[in-house]
């Protein structure tokens, strides 16, 4: 009986079988990136798999049949060499994002000297961009500026490192430091080096959450879009495990405590310029960041409801339809009322300024009240979603968090409800607008008026 050959092949190029179909993608996927590039010690391992259930089956007879069946996976799944799960890719070039873009020169992936320079507010607004856009997660498609969409792509994107790296080379491209150190536009990473597809991630740190620094805020890429939270430090799982690096590509100096993008206002809103960028940036068919950011000064105004999947830098319905209803709450009507902001509704949104939009369509606007003062019915007036922020002080907290444990939604509270706002109260104010049956962006945990209004109902 002859001896079988051990050698890869290639299923032919014009077989529309399943299984050959199949056998393509899988030793694509298997050759993309040779180990002495800095592919994962798996792809070698699954690479030699696959080359000894072909001879396999050669050998018993199951021709190639019998080896696209070991690979093959379940009905409805898929074969991965990297990390089936895990929140990861692996490094490579940057990719052609929209149909016709060639693909980007791949330079040398992990070459921290080609590093641009850029400071924390760029990119902390980089990673907004994909935050507006909702980018989904995928550790096998590239968005349109040629990141690979998982939380390795995702800190190169922000980083704009020019390559997709992968956990385990991020940190040849910045500085251990320590977590008192840590500001906005560093990252937390968790490297498992014995096993990187077991757990691996990371994240950008976007400032701290509480005083006692045990919450900060993490833009991160996972499933299944791009998410900006309050996160435990250093993460939910493997905690002690992320370690705190800075970009050795960062110019300037921040002083500790300083707000890098986005500092707050008085009453803990984001600053935004009172400059009205032009009637030519909203409307349809317009897509920059202007229109996220219109959005998501309505949504702090009590328009969160036209928002169910979150900002966008394209304009929509939705943004029409909450500029509307911003405008009529300040009694506009005709076409003081379109829906297209003009210089006076944007100066009123940068400044927080005049009527928040009723809870719902066809209710009357509330009348400026001071924050926290009795409402109808002796009921406590909406003091305004800026009151709930970390590392705010203010009564209606304690008030809320009162009322949450009188709902029955006090399980997070573990020594009660305070008038700082904490991570308890965002979790049971969420456990509470999920009861109410929303989901997204309704139910994140950061009361707004009709919240409010069921609460104290």
């Amino acid at each position: 009986m002859p001896m079988a050959a051990f050698e890869e092949y290639e299923p032919a190029g014009d077989c529309p079988c399943r299984g050959c179909a199949q056998r393509r993608r899988t030793l694509a996927r298997a050759r993309a990136i040779p180990l002495r590039d800095g592919g994962h010690p798996a792809a070698r391992g699954a690479r030699r798999a696959l080359v000894l259930a072909t001879a396999a089956g050669v050998v018993l007879g199951g021709g190639a049949g019998a080896a696209v069946a070991a690979a093959a996976p379940e009905p409805g799944g898929t074969v991965s060499l990297d990390d089936p799960g895990q929140p990861q890719g692996s490094r490579g070039p940057l990719h052609g994002g929209k149909k016709g873009t060639p693909a980007k020169p791949p330079g040398r992936p992990g070459a921290p000297s080609a590093v641009k320079r850029t400071d924390r507010a760029t990119i902390i607004n980089r990673a907004k961009l994909w935050l507006d856009a909702q980018v989904p997660y995928s550790m096998s498609e590239y968005w349109t500026d040629g990141y690979r969409q998982d939380c390795s792509g995702y800190v190169s994107m922000a980083w704009n490192l020019g390559t997709n790296e992968w956990t385990g080379s991020l940190d040849k491209f910045a500085t251990r430091i320590t977590k008192e150190e840590l500001l906005p536009g560093d990252m937390l990473l968790f490297h498992n080096p014995a096993d990187p597809n077991k757990g691996s991630h990371v994240v950008l740190f976007g400032g701290w959450g509480d005083e006692s620094r045990t919450y900060y805020i993490a833009y991160e890429q996972t499933k299944p879009t791009t998410r900006r939270q309050a996160t435990p430090y250093g993460y939910w799982s493997n905690s002690t495990k992320y370690l705190p690096y800075r970009f050795n590509g960062l110019k300037g100096a921040v002083v500790p405590g300083t707000p890098v993008a986005d500092p707050p206002a008085p009453g803990g809103t984001p600053a935004v310029s009172a400059t009205f960028p032009g009637a030519s940036k909203f409307g349809p068919g317009a897509d920059n960041a202007y229109v996220a950011q219109l959005g998501r000064m309505l949504s702090d105004r009590g328009g969160s409801r036209f928002y169910p999947r979150g900002v966008s830098t394209r304009w929509t319905d939705a943004d029409r339809q909450a500029t509307q209803a911003f405008q009529r709450a300040q009694g506009w009507t005709g076409a003081d009322a379109d829906g297209i902001p003009g210089a006076h509704t944007w100066r009123l949104l940068a400044q927080h300024q005049g009527k928040d939009i009723p809870p719902t369509p066809g209710a009357a606007p509330n009348p400026p009240t001071q924050a926290g003062a009795p409402g109808p019915a002796g009921k406590p007036a909406y003091p305004g979603k800026a009151t709930f922020r970390p590392g705010v002080s203010h009564p209606s907290i304690a008030a809320l968090g009162r009322r949450l444990v009188k709902k029955g939604f006090g399980a997070y509270y573990t020594a009660g409800p305070g008038s700082r706002w904490g991570e308890a109260d965002r979790r049971n104010v969420e456990a509470f607008q999920r009861a109410q049956g929303w989901r997204g962006a309704e139910a994140d945990g950061y009361p707004g008026p009709e919240t409010w209004r069921r609460l104290f109902a």
